[in-house]
């Protein structure tokens, strides 16, 4: 048994926030389906950095892993009555649209919630339902913009640093729409109904800067890139380039942790002073002179032994070959019938008695869409009919 076992997921979603959070669903035992747009049907996002062998792409995409897909055209009548029916057996509905979109193509909550009082509609967007910017258009970039987080990214006098799109997409969209909808399903053990959640990325940078928010709050200034506590102004905190031109990162925040990095870079006259900014400087030029003495596997073995909180930086390629992310089964591999063995990353949170899996890789699109239709009533003619007429495919 998986935690999310029995649990129908319908996912409209398009872009990362969406089907990441209804990859974590179907990696904790949901019955996902994917409902997808007919070709041609929506605007494709520019992918230069993609393969051209979009089967082999499609095979080692983990968003859409665990998942089932049908092809439906929503603009369609016969497309939107196909999508009632699943709801009326579903628990919930994922959609990533545009504020408005869902009720043009008639599966808003209110048409919802007629068809399964206990449907749980999750809206995953760049600024929410409503509010100034409702209609705004953005990604990433721009809801950690608006949310502050890019502004403390970098270092002094340089412009802010861009990361990837982890924080808004992945963390502030996808990984609050999974909690929010695991919430909501808690929530309707008591009330017994569904309800529509309200997802806007950018709230969900803001809910993950909570700690640093703190400071402003209370009427402190806000933080400056490479000036404040956690983001590069102390040398407990820092990274710091090897022999081999690799990076260490450390992160000594404890006295302990400090004292046992200063002994081992030979630094013991700045021991106890950790947060006196009067070493600041001097202690990041003797580390970083220290740490160019030996390569960054070197460092890694003598710092791990002394009870030092550092890490080497790894790239994605060298963070796959990790011992721990290993033993930790956060690479695992499934057999795909044209491409042989395939690896993808592993299921995040482990539980003692109902652990998640990755059960199966991506479907082709609409690779269940006979089957789902046969499940709910449809006669071979009829589906043959609707694929004539491109209602499904």
């Amino acid at each position: 048994m998986q935690p999310l076992e029995g649990i129908k997921v319908l996912d409209l979603s398009r872009l990362a926030p969406g089907p990441f959070a209804t990859m974590i669903m179907g990696d904790l035992g949901a019955d996902v389906l994917i409902i997808e747009a007919p070709p041609g049907a929506t605007s494709e996002m520019n992918r230069p950095w993609a393969e051209h062998d979009e089967g082999r792409e499609n095979a080692f995409d983990p968003l859409r892993r665990n998942k089932r897909s049908i092809v439906l055209n929503l603009k369609d009548e016969r497309g939107r009555a196909v999508l009632h029916a699943l709801a009326k057996e579903a628990d919930v509905l994922v959609e990533g649209f545009r504020p408005g979109v869902i009720k043009r193509l008639g599966c808003d909550y209110e048409t919802l919630r007629r068809i399964n009082p206990r449907i749980i509609l999750c809206s995953i967007s760049g600024y929410g339902q409503d509010g100034p910017y409702v209609d705004q258009v953005g990604h990433d970039i721009n809801y950690i913009s608006i949310a502050g987080m890019l502004g403390v990214i970098g270092w002094p006098g340089t412009p802010p640093a861009i990361p990837g799109n982890i924080v808004a997409d992945f963390a502030g969209g996808g990984l609050h729409a999974a909690m929010a909808i695991m919430a909501a399903l808690i929530a309707r053990h008591t009330t017994g109904r569904g309800q529509h959640v309200d997802v806007a990325m950018s709230d969900g940078v803001l809910y993950l800067m909570a700690s640093w928010l703190k400071l402003v709050l209370a009427g402190g200034e806000p933080p400056k890139p490479g000036q404040s506590f956690l983001n590069g102004r102390l040398p407990l905190y820092n990274v710091y380039e090897t022999k081999d031109g690799g990076w260490i990162s450390v992160g000594s925040i404890e006295t302990k942790f400090w004292r046992n990095l200063c002994r081992a870079m030979e630094a013991e006259q700045f021991a106890e002073r950790p947060f006196d900014p009067a070493i600041f400087e001097e202690a990041k030029a003797h580390f970083a002179a220290k740490f160019k003495t030996r390569t960054r596997s070197e460092w890694f073995e003598i710092l791990s032994k002394e009870e030092i909180c550092a890490a080497p930086v790894y790239n994605l390629a060298e963070a796959l070959e990790d011992a721990h992310n290993l033993a930790r089964g956060m690479v695992v591999e499934l057999e795909h019938p044209q491409y042989g063995t395939v690896r993808q990353v592993g299921v995040g949170p482990k539980f003692s008695d109902t652990p998640g899996a990755v059960r199966s890789l991506s479907p082709t699109t609409g690779e269940h869409t006979d089957g789902v239709l046969q499940s709910i009533g449809y006669s071979r003619e009829i589906i043959a009919r609707l694929k004539a007429d491109k209602v499904v495919a």
